[in-house]
């Protein structure tokens, strides 16, 4: 599958791509797509740690799921510039799977890797790289910092396409509560998509 194309920018695009806090089923390891479950109080703690690294970049748009716990995490983190709803970014829809622990699901199909097989009565594969696709397609029009305040499956199916790998190889992008990433491109080879941090974790 091939990667979006990347059009002609009048400055450089960066983005800093922010996982939300915990919550109880991020805990639990219950997977959560259309719920709309808040943070924990760990959760929003880990959140306010993001205000420190986060403060010292200047950000141009700020554009975040519509779940609560994403629009909760990037208050908590201190965003100084409105933050924005962007459909895109909410979390996989797990149709028949929200709330159930991967564990429990692979009992009944034993084999099952979200990023592989999709989830029946939720979101394909397909649908998962073809939105993942438009939402980098969106964001490739636009120009500066940007932050995106998302959720963990998402964040990893966003980072293998920004690659411009099939989302099979979301598995190996691993990614906790309340970090942060930076993708960009390349200065020498401005078409380049690269990874400039991955899942980094603020200090307490």
């Amino acid at each position: 599958m091939s990667t979006p194309p990347v059009p002609a920018r009048s400055a450089p695009l960066r983005l800093y791509l922010i996982r939300h806090g915990q919550t109880e089923w991020s805990l639990s390891g219950q997977h959560t797509g259309r719920t709309d479950i808040p943070l924990t109080a760990h959760g929003e703690e880990e959140a306010r740690r993001l205000a420190a690294p986060l403060g010292a970049v200047t950000f141009d748009r700020v554009l975040c799921s519509p779940r609560i716990r994403a629009r909760r995490t990037a208050e908590l983190a201190g965003m100084n510039v409105p933050i924005e709803t962007e459909p895109d970014l909410a979390e996989w829809d797990y149709g028949e799977f929200e709330g159930r622990r991967s564990v429990d699901i692979r009992k009944d199909w034993p084999a099952w890797e979200v990023f592989r097989d999709g989830c029946p009565g939720g979101e394909s594969v397909a649908d998962m790289t073809a939105r993942v696709d438009r939402l980098i397609g969106k964001l490739s029009l636009l120009s500066g910092t940007v932050a995106l305040f998302s959720h963990g499956h998402l964040g990893r199916s966003f980072v293998t396409r920004w690659a411009g790998l099939p989302l099979i190889e979301a598995q190996h992008f691993m990614l906790g509560t309340a970090t942060y990433s930076i993708l960009g491109f390349d200065p020498s080879h401005p078409d380049m998509r690269v990874i400039s941090s991955w899942n980094v974790t603020p200090a307490p």
